[in-house]
C-alpha cells in the first residue's frame, strides 16, 4: 500500500473524530492501531509529543493534532460540507466551539472521568463544572438538529467524542438530566453508520504487521 499513514488509538476521542473526518472525505489511510501503554518507536519517531492520532502523509509531512488532520482530509474532499465553505461567521462559530471544547470542557471531562485522580473535590462538583457546556449545547440543539443548522459540520464530529464521554462516565444521571435534546443528538450520532464504521475494531499493530487500509 502507498497512502498516508494513521496512528490510532479506537477509543481515544481525538482519534474518533479524525478517523470520522478521513472516513467522510473518502480519503484512504493505513490505519495502524496502537496501544498507549506501548506505544510503537516509529509513531514516537515520526511524532515525539506522543499521542494519537499522528497523521504521515506520502511526502513525510507529520499532521499530529486532530483539528489539523479533519481539515487536511476535509480540504481534500468535503462531500458533505462540514467545512461550511463561503460562510465565514459560521466558520468562526465552529472555531469557537471547538476552542471551548478542546481547551476548557475537556479539562473539566478529565477531572469528572478520574476523579479519584483529583481528590480535592467530589466527582459531582467536576460534573457540575462541565456542565455549563453541556447546557450551552442543548440550548443550540433546540434550535436546529445540529449545532450550526439542518446539517452535520465540523463541530458536531469534532465534539461528539467528548459529549460522549462525558455522557457515559455516568449513563443514568446523563439519561435522566434536563438536556434533552443533547441526548437525542449524541443518539443519533451514536447510531450513525459513519461512527459504527469509524469504530470497528481491528487488531494491534506492531512493526513488520501489514497496515490496515481505513476508508
Amino acid at each position: 500500500m502507498n497512502y498516508p499513514i494513521l496512528y490510532s488509538f479506537r477509543r481515544c476521542p481525538y482519534a474518533m473524530r479524525a478517523r470520522m473526518a478521513l472516513l467522510s472525505s473518502g480519503v484512504k489511510v493505513e490505519l495502524r492501531e496502537v496501544l498507549l501503554r506501548d506505544k510503537p518507536q516509529e509513531m514516537l519517531l515520526a511524532s515525539p509529543k506522543a499521542t494519537v492520532p499522528v497523521l504521515i502523509l506520502k511526502d513525510k509531512t507529520v499532521i499530529d493534532e486532530s483539528i489539523d488532520i479533519m481539515r487536511w482530509a476535509l480540504k481534500q474532499n468535503d462531500p458533505e460540507n462540514w467545512l461550511i465553505a463561503g460562510s465565514l461567521d459560521r466558520q468562526a462559530s465552529i472555531n469557537a466551539l471547538i476552542d471551548e471544547n478542546d481547551l476548557v470542557f475537556k479539562q473539566h471531562l478529565d477531572h469528572y472521568k478520574y476523579a479519584d485522580r483529583f481528590p480535592a473535590y467530589s466527582a459531582e462538583y467536576y460534573r457540575e463544572q462541565g456542565e455549563p457546556f453541556l447546557s450551552k449545547i442543548d440550548s443550540m440543539l433546540q434550535q436546529t438538529e445540529y449545532l450550526l443548522g439542518t446539517k452535520l459540520s465540523l463541530a458536531d464530529i469534532a465534539l461528539f467524542p467528548f459529549i460522549r464521554q462525558f455522557a457515559y462516565v455516568d449513563k443514568s444521571w446523563f439519561d435522566a438530566s434536563s438536556y434533552k435534546c443533547l441526548q437525542k443528538w449524541l443518539e443519533s450520532m451514536l447510531i450513525s453508520p459513519l461512527f459504527v464504521s469509524a469504530m470497528r475494531k481491528i487488531d494491534i499493530w506492531h512493526a513488520g504487521d501489514e497496515s490496515v487500509l481505513f476508508h
